[in-house]
């Protein structure tokens, strides 16, 4: 299939495909008229950096999957070096959530003592 084809079938631009390429993260080939030529392999390698994406990855960590793929395994995330980005990633998300507790944690404490200085200025009880 054609690039325009592909994009259509994955939900992206062309842009969007030969940045991909450019990456090296898609492997167009091309045919004997020039055109870039893409199979289904490549469609779901484009759904699998979409996923991985919209799950917060950068472009540049989604290589290990799309390499994983290009090997033939079955799945983008059972070879060791994806296993190691997914790893890294859940420590990301880890350190995030406790720093995202720890926010709302000093936001409570500060509405808190925001209302009771207000309550007190207004002479209402909190």
């Amino acid at each position: 299939m054609r690039i325009g084809e592909l994009a259509r079938l994955a939900d992206v631009t062309t842009r969007t495909l030969r940045h991909y390429d450019e990456l090296g993260l898609l492997t167009g080939r091309r045919d004997a008229n020039g055109y870039r030529a893409y199979d289904d392999t490549d469609l779901r390698t484009i759904r699998e950096i979409r996923m991985l994406v919209g799950l917060g990855f950068a472009l540049e960590d989604t290589r290990p999957f799309v390499e994983c793929l290009r090997a033939g395994h079955e799945r983008a995330a059972s070879c060791p070096d994806s296993l190691a980005v997914l790893r890294r990633r859940i420590a990301e998300v880890d350190d995030s959530v406790d720093r995202l507790h720890e926010v709302r944690g000093e936001l409570t404490r500060q509405l808190g003592e925001a209302s009771r200085a207000r309550c007190e200025f207004s002479g209402v009880e909190p």
